[in-house]
């Protein structure tokens, strides 16, 4: 008696549920939208629906629905047409108040989003998405370098109680320091070489072709030459660390297979398909806020301001919301490049804060800082660039704007290192900062230099050629194996919907994305799923020609044939993992859905159409023949 244990039918149906659950959002269709995302100091409110309202009306664009969603105002739009219309009207009426972007809105319902149930993302080819440009500021990179420089220089002196007259930077990028005794030109030459060379980098053996810092003595002068391959090394290590970064920050959107590349020597290209929030991916990819730890430099900061008179040591910064001014040490005690981790909490009183882990240099600097000026001010300045675009004379002009704002001071309340708390933040820029800081800090800013959307029109045509080649190569096998392998040939039909139904669901489920090569690697699938049922039907049919009962039959080919699929669907596989890891763009696209496909048909091929065969013939005793 053909026997199929029951637990696996329960198995396969509960398969069959959650496939059909997680593959359901994919029937809803996206409305294009256009989302409002206020700047900071601004809000959504009724006299914001109102400007909407009275721009749409303008432009002749009838909304679907103007809704809020989160920290957003979300306009819904019948077609593409009206997206674009609606854009183009609301950018100029809101001005630079709020960061008006082209989206793609769900239309899920609110039940299946219980379920965590998202349909796939569609790559830049099949669903569009957004392109940017940005080239890095490397001139800003090198002078954050050297001033890291002239500071460790300055810490170095101090340190080694060497008393200095001045340690200065000179236009080619040289540093002279000048000492007050030419006695102790030596020492210091010894301790600047240690401390300089270490901070450079340029001592690591791995840095092929690297030339050490030179020093040239004169006098009680000490010059300090970075070399041009320096120079060029730190160059090329902001292009790097910056890419490096937006990958991490393009993780905490949730953007699945994004293109992020260097262009020339100083831009980087990135493509986000498939973005469900472009204003949120151009604020955080654009972004360079940061934080700096500095000590409170004691003294009357509005009598500095209002004389000139500021100590050599300080820098006056203005405390936010109008504080008034207030004098901050020169020395950074730590900053954002040096965080390990940030993640949102908050304080004794129940406000916003973000918990802060340094790494091991940094914590050992604010543990030896906290240690000697416990019971004195320390204070955080948030430095944030905020991208600008004018228009004069007809042109577009990028500028950038520096904001730097020191948070109120705080007493040290007792010693700390590597771990502790930064309060007096809102809760939006809390969560903004723990985001930047976990992702890492840019080496030197960027700015916007190209801004595409690319739209869905041409996706939506791949789209629909891609789901009639699919649709056309299923309804082929239906109608081969009906007619070849009759009853057989409906097994395999079966299992072969469901194993669509799978892909379908697993990439749903694990966010991956759905690009016009996939659509080939879908392709695959369904010839490989067709495959393995060919097996098994022909090891039953030869059984059956040998002469062995129909029932035995069946048991016989599964057995037999199952070992053989396995083995032509493991090597199939493998080259699936290998054109993932070694592949880059289509190539990826492609080896996932074939990933994918290969598991879920090798599931179908023997354990669903198994099932199925079983249920049908499993409990005729006197059976004489197959239809097969």
């Amino acid at each position: 008696m053909l026997e199929f244990p029951r637990w696996k039918y329960f198995v396969i149906l509960l398969v069959v549920a959650v496939s059909v659950l997680y593959a359901l959002p994919n029937l809803y269709p996206q409305d294009p939208s256009v989302q409002i995302t206020p700047n900071r100091g601004f809000a959504i409110d009724d006299a914001l629906n109102r400007r909407v309202e009275d721009a749409l009306q303008s432009a002749g664009v009838s909304a679907k629905a103007v809704e809020k969603q989160d920290d957003n105002l979300l306009v819904r739009l019948p077609s593409l047409e009206a997206q674009t219309k609606a854009n183009d009207a609301l950018r100029p009426a809101l001005g630079e108040d709020y960061v008006v972007a082209p989206n793609l809105a769900s239309t899920v319902p609110d039940w299946l989003d219980w379920f965590h149930a998202r349909p796939m993302v569609k790559g830049l080819d099949l669903q569009g998405g957004i392109h940017f440009l940005l080239q890095v500021d490397q001139k800003a990179a090198l002078d954050k370098r050297v001033e890291g420089y002239l500071e460790d220089a300055r810490v170095t002196l101090r340190e080694a109680r060497v008393r200095d007259q001045s340690v200065e930077r000179r236009a080619n990028n040289d540093i002279v320091v000048t000492l007050a005794d030419a006695a102790d030109v030596e020492k210091a030459r010894a301790e600047l070489g240690k401390a300089l060379q270490a901070s450079s980098g340029s001592a690591s053996s791995a840095l092929v072709g690297a030339q050490p810092l030179t020093y040239n003595v004169e006098g009680n002068r000490i010059t300090i030459g970075l070399p041009e391959s320096e120079l060029q090394r730190i160059a090329g290590d902001a292009i790097e660390q910056n890419i490096t970064t937006l990958r991490n920050r393009v993780n905490e959107l949730g953007v699945a297979e994004p293109i992020i590349q260097r262009q020339g020597d100083d831009r980087v290209v990135v493509q986000l398909p498939g973005v469900q929030d472009t204003a949120e991916a151009k604020r955080l990819i654009g972004a360079t806020a940061t934080i700096e730890f500095r000590a409170v430099v004691e003294g009357n900061a509005a009598e500095a301001v209002r004389t000139g008179l500021v100590p050599p040591e300080a820098r006056v910064y203005t405390l936010r919301n109008g504080g008034g001014p207030v004098l901050l040490n020169k020395r950074v005690l730590a900053s954002g490049e040096q965080m390990v981790n940030a993640r949102v909490g908050t304080d004794q009183n129940g406000l916003p804060a973000v918990d802060v882990t340094l790494n091991n240099v940094a914590g050992q600097r604010m543990f030896d800082f906290t240690s000697q000026n416990v019971g004195k001010l320390m204070s955080v300045v948030y430095i944030e660039r905020v991208p600008q675009v004018t228009v004069v004379d007809g042109k577009e002009v990028r500028t950038v704007r520096v904001k730097e704002e020191a948070l109120a001071p705080t007493r040290i309340a007792g010693v700390f290192g590597k771990n502790f708390q930064t309060t007096g933040l809102d809760k939006v820029e809390a969560d903004n900062l723990a985001k930047l800081l976990r992702a890492g800090s840019l080496a030197a800013p960027m700015d916007f230099v190209e801004q595409r959307v690319v739209g869905p029109s041409l996706g939506a045509e791949n789209v629909a050629r891609g789901t009639r080649a699919v649709l056309y190569s299923f309804l082929f096998a239906l109608l081969f194996f009906t007619v070849y392998y009759r009853m057989f040939g409906l097994f395999t039909c079966v299992a072969l919907l469901l194993n669509l139904l799978m892909v379908v669901a697993v990439m749903s489920i694990f966010g991956a994305t759905m690009t016009l090569p996939g659509f080939a690697g879908l392709a695959l699938s369904v010839g490989m799923s067709v495959d393995a049922n060919v097996l098994i039907n022909e090891r039953i049919r030869e059984e059956l020609r040998a002469g062995v009962p129909p029932l035995a039959s069946i048991a016989t080919g599964y057995d037999k044939a199952s070992g053989t699929i396995f083995d032509s669907n493991m090597t199939a596989l493998l080259a699936g993992v290998a054109l993932y890891a070694f592949g880059t763009g289509p190539l990826k696209g492609f080896a996932i859905t074939m990933i994918v496909g290969i598991l879920t048909s090798v599931f179908t091929a023997v354990t669903v159409s198994r099932a199925l065969a079983t249920l049908v013939y499993g409990r005729r005793k006197k059976l004489k023949s197959l239809a097969i």
